[in-house]
């Protein structure tokens, strides 16, 4: 992972899915990787960062912060080369949507724990804090926020148009991929780092639905998780269009839960080590 501020390029086959050829893998040199996708937010992500970057700074945790730079136009790219060596670009061209954006980055991070959450910050970063200490202390492996568990809280105004959405989607999900699970599209979610490697390395859905494969590759794997109580605390305007994006995603859970009915699923690369196996650096609980 570039941890120096510079842009870094990174280029995939077309379609930006997984080949099943082998994959070489950094060895973890830091706690806590926080990957960020963006598309054209040269407008709110300087905020965003410096809210982000504050937090970790404060708490004491060796962090990286990892901008996925969807092959954006404007001068997002650049937005991260005056923060420091904590914090850095990947750029990735040409542009392949959400979820291809995320496994990208979280196949390169190198943090002990690796964690995505969205470009406008939407929760309170206690939630970060909290998953963290969860998979640090040996407890699981993979931690999904949720805004529909007690203890979760929306103090942001949401459009009707949105929760009537989120709650259709959500009807869908807990009847095609969890019952456990039901807040799928809740944008925070940290995995272990050889988690991170198993679910996204398998992982082939580039669009917003991807947040569902998550979920239902984890419950494959067998993977311990917890859920954690989010605090909604803003809601920007968002990439997400519900004209555009709404059947897509619907069309993508259905492949997903019609590819694990066949037996169907991608075959996982074949991870080369740089160092030692990553399973030997998990610390004792």
């Amino acid at each position: 992972m570039n941890t120096t501020g510079a842009t870094t390029r990174h280029d995939e086959p077309s379609d930006g899915r997984p080949t099943g050829l082998s994959v070489t893998v950094a060895p973890a040199d830091h706690d806590l990787t926080v990957i960020i996708p963006a598309y054209n937010e040269e407008k709110r992500l300087p905020w965003t960062l410096a809210e982000l970057t504050s937090f970790l700074n404060d708490w004491g945790v060796d962090y990286r912060v990892l901008v996925a730079d969807d092959g954006s136009t404007d001068c997002t790219a650049a937005l991260t080369q005056k923060l420091g060596p904590r914090c850095s670009t990947l750029r990735i061209i040409p542009q392949g949507g959400k979820g291809r954006a995320v496994r990208i980055a979280m196949l390169r991070a190198t943090g002990r724990v690796v964690a995505f959450t969205d470009a406008d910050l939407p929760f309170q970063l206690s939630a970060v804090q909290q998953g963290y200490e969860w998979i640090d202390g040996g407890h699981c492996d993979v931690v999904f926020g949720a805004r529909d568990i007690e203890g979760a809280e929306n103090r942001a105004r949401r459009r009707l148009a949105r929760r009537l959405a989120t709650f259709a989607f959500r009807a869908v999900v807990s009847r095609m991929v969890s019952r456990e699970v039901t807040d799928t599209q809740c944008g925070l979610k940290l995995f272990r780092r050889q988690a991170a490697l198993d679910i996204f390395g398998r992982a082939t859905i580039d669009g917003f639905a991807f947040d569902a494969e998550v979920v239902m590759l984890t419950h494959r794997l067998g993977l311990p998780f917890r859920r954690v109580p989010v605090t909604l605390v803003n809601e920007f305007a968002s990439t997400l269009s519900l004209r555009r994006n709404a059947l897509p995603m619907l069309l993508d859970v259905m492949r997903v839960w019609l590819r694990e009915r066949t037996g169907k699923s991608a075959p996982a690369p074949h991870f080369v080590y740089a160092a030692a196996n990553e399973k030997s650096e998990r610390r004792a609980a």
